[in-house]
Order: C-alpha cells, then structure tokens, then sequence
C-alpha cells in the first residue's frame, strides 16, 4: 500500500511496532492459519529484508528511515521511503510522499512539528540504563522501561499495553501522538508459551544463554506470536478510538533455532535478515 507521509504526519497518530526478533517464516504461517485477528486483519504481511542483524543495528536504521528493503533489488533513488532527512545529501534519492524531517532521527523530527514522542521498551537496549541502552530511550519525549516489560516476563506485552493506554490518557485528545512499542514477548525465552512448558520457567539460565532457552523453537515462537496479537487487540481499539491511526509493523530481525548449525542472532544468515513488514491504518 503505497501512502503518502504528508498527508498522514499531522493529521494521524503514529503507531510503530517492532516486534522483536520475529521470524517470517512464523509470521507466514500465523496468517496463513488464521491466527493473526488483529496484526493480520489488513492482509499479509511482505517479506523484506531488515538493514540490520540484532536489535541495535536495525533500530538505528530504522529511526533514521532505513525500513527494511523489498527483496526484489531497487537503488536508492527508486525506491518508495516514508521518512526521509531533509539534509540527507543525496539529492537524487525521489522524496516524493516522504515526511522529510530535520534532526538526527525521524522521532526528533516528529517532534519537531508538534508530536508527542513515546517510547514503551522491551528488550535491553530499551532498559534505560545508563549508556548504550540508554540511546534509544533518550531519543523520545517519554520513555518507559521495568522488568515487566522485558523478555524474562511471559504477560510482558499485556503490561507494555497497559503503560502505553496509561501515558497516552494523560495527554489531549488534539496533541498527535508517535507511540513505539519494541515487543519483546517473541524475543527468546518463548518457550514457556507452549502448554508442556507453561508452568516451567526453570529452564532459562541467563548466565548461560543471554538470547533465549534451549527449549526455545519455531513452536514456541509461534505461540509468543499469537499472545502477542491477542494483547494488541486492546491498544488497536484504544487508538482507533483516539485518532485515525497510521502503524508500521515489523521485525528488526529473526533468530535461528539450529538451522544450518546457527542459534540466535546477529549472524548473516537469511533466516536472521529476513523479516515481515507492512503498514496499514487502524
């Protein structure tokens, strides 16, 4: 769906979900079985290729407008961008359509002409601890992070929901709001989502395994999926209700669960840097 970002940045709220570490395979398969009521109610999602392999890289691409890229290759200047900085210095890249924005990143630049910036974290570099996991937080308005909301917690996306329908009640009706969610709930340890596992978290040992649990699987990552589009359903309709609402959806990577001998992430492996992206309104 081609859009056009100047005629949704003041008019629209803007909702940007990172659904970190998802898969595409699983997410294929998600909607194509059905299960995606709220993240797949406006169709399938498209496979594309993320700019980054773990979650640091990738986010900084993206706030700075490098959304993962169609598969079929396009040079820079032909392809279709939704934030652009004014000043990027490559003056044949098509601006059309493109909300050109000044700053450092396109949150500050939302910021700029009246936005109100959220930022709702998940996985550790969102922890607003000092220094490198502090850069992404720092980048917004209102940032918010507790170990509720972190990759350890099997209701963390019900509690990050929670905080954002909080934050954003506080606010005016006319004030448009960015809201970013990095949804940590798929990001390893998932296991605990499959019913053999729900009353047994003893198997993640962090000291041992810093992305995710040797239980973990494609099963269990599907199963995270589905627990996260349930919780979603409630912040859709919140939103819906607030304003017209623009959302981009995605995966800033994959992970692998063996294939090939590879575990984890932050490896080049295709499973890695292909993810599910697309974009639609509530």
């Amino acid at each position: 769906m081609d859009v056009n970002m100047n005629e949704i940045v003041g008019n629209c709220d803007i909702l940007f979900l990172s659904l970190d570490t998802l898969r595409y395979d699983v997410a294929k398969q998600e909607y194509e079985l059905g299960n995606l009521k709220n993240l797949g109610k406006d169709g399938a999602f498209e496979k594309r290729h993320s700019p980054g392999n773990f979650t640091y890289s990738s986010h900084h691409s993206f706030f700075a407008g490098f959304l993962p890229t169609k598969l079929d290759y396009e040079p820079l200047n032909k392809r279709k961008w939704l934030f652009l900085n004014k000043k990027t210095g490559l003056n044949t890249l098509s601006k059309k359509n493109a909300f050109l924005f000044e700053g450092s990143n396109f949150i500050e630049g939302l910021n700029k002409v009246g936005y109100e910036t959220i930022c709702i974290g998940g996985v550790v570099f969102f922890s607003k601890q000092e220094g490198l996991y502090n850069v992404f937080p720092s980048m917004f308005e209102q940032s918010f992070w507790n170990p509720k909301f972190g990759v350890t917690n099997k209701e963390s996306t019900k509690y990050q929901v929670k905080k954002a329908i909080k934050v954003m009640e506080e606010l005016d009706d006319n004030k448009r709001v960015f809201l970013f969610l990095n949804i940590s709930a798929i990001h390893g340890p998932n296991y605990y989502y499959l019913d053999e596992y729900k009353n047994n978290e003893k198997s993640y040992n962090p000291s041992k395994n810093i992305l995710a649990s040797k239980l973990d699987c494609v099963e269990s990552q599907s199963a995270a999926l589905r627990y996260v589009d349930k919780e979603l359903e409630i912040l859709f309709d919140y939103m819906k209700n607030r304003n017209k609402t623009f959302c981009i959806a995605l995966s800033d990577h994959g992970t692998c669960y063996g294939e090939e001998g590879y575990y984890g992430h932050n490896i080049s492996n295709e499973i890695v840097y292909n993810v599910p992206y697309k974009h639609f309104f509530l």
